[in-house]
């Protein structure tokens, strides 16, 4: 007897484990260095003496390309390559983290920021495709590869902090310029080129089958839900390192604020983990309704908090949005069919992370006006609406779920 068919499926089966592991290290990543500037930002008032809605616009550019180049990112790893793609955004994203640290201007500043947010773009649109097709135990890859991107988000304030104390601003776009450029080299020499071949992946067919109308209204319904929860996501990732420095104690050093940034973002990959396990029991869109309802709780409840209570909501807020995002992706994933997956996934990813951007801007100006205040309330009316949202994507599922089941029930 060959054993020739179970050493190719032994070889695609680590094949596919080592791709879902650089696709984990990617996220993490990406996260990593488009909240590098966020925090830099806050030590930079003292040296340009410029505030910090006016240096917080020089990254405007970058979130905005953040989100603008997913369409044409996911466009162009299915028509050329997925494999090709990731190594542009590895080697792309270093290249840009360079000329950040090297930019003597704040003109040039912005145009290398705008760099990152090019090339980290690609990852989303490609990279969680990639996971949903790969992926054996979809809710559990899933939330693995959420956490890592939470865990990215959680150091970049601690780790950008420390290097920026220790031995200036730009050494925090050096040192990851060469993870991700080692990365990218190594990422070429190691994954085979899928350009005009087939794609390793898991088969999965489409979780929930639903008539061409109903995709149509589940997919319209989480296209507006990404254009809400990416404000809420983008205004809290950006902003919680100036919250808990403006908010929590006065005149606390910005490692300490990094310090304290990092263990409420550790909140958000905790809440992944647990949703990655809770999604076996549960109906992910009952999860996601009552997620939904949780971050309200929180954010509503950070317009009043200060002191140490200001990270038990920060905390009960990030949870919440992240334990959101991987069910978003689980649920959107479930009743989309395979052949369209790619695409609602490049354009959710567009909404989303374009809002960056919008929301960027946004918190700069109303900060400017009226402060923290003024900008927590904006955010509480924002989680409100991803809320109805949430409720309605919910209820309209539950009912096509019921009636799926009452047609399939035997006859008595």
């Amino acid at each position: 007897m060959s054993s020739e068919p179970i050493t190719s499926t032994v070889v695609d089966d680590a094949a596919r484990r080592r791709s879902i592991r650089f696709l984990n290290w990617a996220h993490f990543l990406d996260h990593y260095v488009i909240l590098i500037f966020p925090t830099v930002v806050i030590g930079l008032e003292a040296v340009y003496g410029r505030s910090y809605g006016d240096l917080l616009m020089l990254s405007t550019a970058a979130f905005t390309a953040f989100g603008l180049f997913a369409l044409p990112a996911g466009w162009l790893a299915d028509h050329w390559s997925r494999r090709n793609m990731m190594a542009i955004f590895f080697i792309g994203t270093g290249v840009s983290c360079v000329a950040v640290g090297m930019a003597p201007n704040f003109t040039l500043l912005a145009v290398a920021l705008c760099g990152v947010g090019v090339f980290g773009a690609i990852y989303h649109p490609v990279g969680t495709p990639m996971v949903v097709e790969q992926a054996i135990n979809r809710g559990h890859t899933m939330s693995r590869n959420g956490i890592c991107g939470n865990i990215g988000v959680s150091v970049a304030a601690a780790c950008t902090a420390a290097i920026t104390a220790w031995i200036g601003w730009r050494w925090a776009f050096f040192i990851p310029a060469v993870f991700f450029v080692v990365t990218g080299i190594y990422y070429l020499a190691v994954t085979p080129n899928d350009r005009g071949g087939r794609r390793s992946a898991v088969s999965h067919a489409q979780d929930v089958a639903l008539d061409r109308r109903m995709i149509l209204t589940v997919v319209a319904l989480f296209l507006l839900l990404a254009v809400s929860s990416g404000l809420v996501f983008n205004a809290m990732t950006v902003t919680v390192p100036k919250i808990i420095d403006t908010r929590l104690h006065e005149g606390i050093p910005l490692t300490l604020v990094g310090f304290f940034a990092t263990a409420v973002f550790l909140c958000g990959a905790v809440a992944q983990l647990s949703v990655g396990k809770l999604v076996d029991r549960f109906q992910p869109h009952l999860l996601l309704a009552g997620v939904s309802v949780t971050q309200l709780i929180g954010v509503v409840w950070l317009n009043y908090a200060t002191g140490w209570p200001l990270l038990a909501a920060l905390a009960i807020s990030i949870a919440a949005m992240y334990g959101q995002v991987t069910l978003n992706d689980i649920v959107l994933a479930r009743y989309t069919p395979p052949s369209w997956r790619g695409r609602v996934f490049a354009v959710r990813f567009f909404l989303n992370f374009t809002l960056a951007g919008p929301a960027v801007w946004g918190i700069s100006k109303l900060y400017d006006r009226g402060g923290f205040s003024l900008v927590l309330w904006i955010m509480a009316v924002t989680a409100a609406i991803f809320t109805l949202n949430s409720l309605a994507i919910s209820g309209l599922v539950s009912g096509v779920e019921s009636g799926i089941r009452r047609r399939q029930a035997p006859a008595e």
